[in-house]
């Protein structure tokens, strides 16, 4: 019945998603943009969030010539408990300055119907060339009233015949009351555009502090992700 449940609701999130589609205003200052996508596993921050079961997601954004930007993504969820759909929604500001420096800042709030451990996050990147770097902080991380600390890092290369490399680093930065273990995780992958469709193939690890946290969830793996934009 939760999973029965969560198809429908993230259903409803694709249904409106593709009577958006890709639109942009005659002058160019909004545009709206949906995606789905179809996974072997959701993983985020370097563990499962679906008990290592396939995750089907999609989302709807809206954009201002200006930078600004608001939006929502939704994908099931297991994590053994009464909520079955993360919905996530956020807002911020997107530019970069005349030396080719992109920056990012925004607030996300991440919602689990079933639960009350909804908690918000706000964060910021930089990016130039090849690399970013970026930061995510939260004072509920996990809804536990306590803070969470979020470090990234990031290489995406093109490679010949169409093919992405996508690297990344990343550094969770726990208040001792939410977690006695700080971890790492890393991930390295492949994509390409086939037909219309964006193909992925990333293999994500965590350090020992990782899977003391988070058991087989945070157990390294490869994922598979078929996604659509529209």
């Amino acid at each position: 019945m939760k999973k029965l449940t969560s198809l429908t609701l993230i259903s409803s999130l694709l249904l409106a998603s593709s009577t958006a589609m890709a639109w942009e205003s005659a002058n160019g200052v909004h545009s709206t943009s949906a995606s789905v996508a179809l996974a072997s596993d959701y993983v985020w921050r370097g563990y499962s969030q679906t008990d290592e079961q396939m995750a089907i997601s999609g989302s709807l954004d809206y954009g201002h010539s200006s930078g600004l930007y608001a939006g929502t993504w939704a994908s099931n969820v297991d994590f053994g408990d009464d909520t079955s759909i993360e919905v996530d929604i956020y807002a911020g500001y997107a530019n970069e300055t005349a030396g080719g420096i992109g920056y990012d800042l925004g607030v996300l709030r991440y919602i689990y119907p079933g639960e009350d451990y909804s908690w918000n996050e706000v964060y910021g990147s930089l990016s130039y060339s090849f690399f970013s770097l970026g930061v995510a902080h939260s004072g509920d991380v996990y809804g536990s009233s306590e803070t969470g600390t979020y470090y990234s890092a990031g290489f995406d290369y093109d490679l010949a015949a169409g093919l992405a490399l996508s690297a990344g680093l990343g550094f969770y930065d726990y208040d001792d009351d939410v977690s006695d273990d700080d971890h790492t995780d890393y991930r390295l992958g492949l994509s390409k555009d086939i037909a219309g469709f964006g193909m992925d193939l990333t293999y994500y690890g965590m350090d020992s502090d990782g899977k003391d946290a988070y058991g087989d969830l945070a157990d390294s793996r490869i994922v598979f992700t078929v996604s659509g934009s529209m």
